[in-house]
């Protein structure tokens, strides 16, 4: 990232409208922050992509998302930590959609566990309490590990009237 944190931003005009201008980060991020269900592709290990939806919060910068350590996605996550999450509208004329690139890395400090453990609750309500120990987050019998996506990538994609598209590179 630059030193503030600032991303370089590009419109690419051969897919938007005329007249069309970039998307600034601050409402790219907010929307990030904003929404609710998220799409996660990771790689299998023979190389077929795997998809899913999930819900997660933005902190620190970076999208945090969790999985149960045995699942498809954390299976997939330790052989490759390559992601790629999606966000938006399922329209074709209106709204925005996401797509944020970057590598997972796996949140083990408690301290910031309890954080993000806060966030989950106060955004998808009391059903998304965690206890935190042992590097994870605990929710009745079943445990999850903690994962982190700092963006290098994220693309934007203006639906309607004017059709934008915009990147945001973090270096």
């Amino acid at each position: 990232m630059s030193d503030d944190n600032t991303p370089q931003t590009r419109l690419d005009t051969r897919y938007s409208s005329p007249g069309a201008t970039a998307t600034g980060w601050p409402e790219a991020e907010a929307r990030i922050a904003e929404a609710e269900l998220f799409w996660i592709a990771t790689v299998r290990p023979d190389g077929r992509p795997h998809v899913t939806p999930l819900p997660a919060v933005w902190a620190h910068g970076a999208l945090h998302f969790g999985t149960g350590p045995k699942e498809r996605k954390a299976r997939n996550l330790a052989a490759n930590p390559h992601v790629t999450l999606t966000t938006g509208t399922n329209t074709w004329d209106k709204g925005y959609d996401l797509v944020v690139e970057g590598e997972a890395v796996r949140v083990t400090d408690e301290d910031r566990l309890r954080e993000l453990a806060a966030a989950w609750e106060a955004k998808y309500g009391s059903f998304w309490h965690f206890e935190v120990r042992d590097g994870a987050f605990h929710h009745g019998p079943g445990h999850a590990f903690v994962f982190s996506v700092a963006p290098r990538t994220v693309f934007g994609f203006g639906k309607g009237e004017p059709f934008s598209q915009t990147r945001w590179r973090f270096t």
